[in-house]
């Protein structure tokens, strides 16, 4: 007796969102996971579990445990140790495994981008007296929080202070998706002197990009990490084309 289809999800982005609310409507079980439910805006239509697998081991194991006969990857495109690691388990398991790797952001006319490989690379790179918009995340901030004479923002869901040890830190509360005209009220009621931000890709992230452009900003933009060499495609609908091919 074949094993009924079991699609996991790891979700983590706006595609991963998207794949969740089209496979809603049908029949096929699926299983979203979500490593950060604190970084996440809203509950996903499908069945949703929280946190890490616990390491390989905790992963192989799922896999094993629930029956899962395909592995859809929509995290961030950032999240280049999940995707590594999950590709390769896949892989050595004979899972069925594809990733959801949106292009990257490319510099349009008016941009002045710089692209570093880290955020330390980033940081050596903003002088005295900048005022910095980061959209990072706070676990990167860290080299930031070192400089002298310069103030950095950070975008949090919540309105929470920031630590006591980061001085020169403001967490400013917002949810997305932001608009341009959002982007650049918030940049001039901050003072903002440059931007700091991932190359992560895709249409709704990208209107801070635009905002910096209309107002001559410099942006230091974070490259992103090696390819996985993981099977790929750009967009959800090719995504979901796999998930009808597979899981029949």
């Amino acid at each position: 007796m074949s094993t009924p289809p079991h699609l996991l999800l790891l979700a983590g982005s706006g595609e991963g969102r998207a794949v969740a609310a089209s496979l809603a409507q049908g029949s096929l079980r699926v299983t979203a996971s979500l490593a950060d439910a604190a970084h996440w805006s809203g509950p996903l239509p499908v069945v949703t579990r929280h946190g890490g697998f616990g390491g390989e081991v905790g992963f192989r194991a799922f896999l094993r445990q629930e029956g899962v006969t395909a592995v859809l990857d929509a995290t961030h495109p950032f999240a280049a140790q999940i995707s590594a690691r999950s590709w390769a388990i896949c892989h050595e398991m004979g899972v069925p495994y594809l990733q959801i790797d949106r292009p990257a952001w490319v510099a349009e006319p008016g941009d002045h981008w710089t692209e570093v490989p880290d955020e330390a690379a980033a940081a050596a790179r903003i002088r005295t007296g900048a005022r910095v918009f980061a959209t990072i995340g706070r676990p990167l901030i860290g080299p930031f929080t070192a400089l002298q004479g310069i103030h950095v923002f950070v975008r949090r869901l919540t309105a929470t202070p920031a630590p006591p040890d980061f001085k020169n830190v403001t967490y400013v509360p917002g949810s997305g998706p932001f608009s341009v005209s959002d982007e650049l009220r918030t940049f001039r009621e901050l003072g903002i002197s440059v931007l700091v931000c991932k190359n992560s890709g895709g249409q709704p992230s990208r209107t801070k990009l635009a905002a910096a452009r209309r107002l001559g900003l410099p942006v230091i933009l974070l490259q992103r990490p090696p390819a996985t060499g993981a099977p790929c495609v750009d967009h959800v609908a090719d995504a979901l084309a796999w998930v009808q091919r597979t899981c029949r």
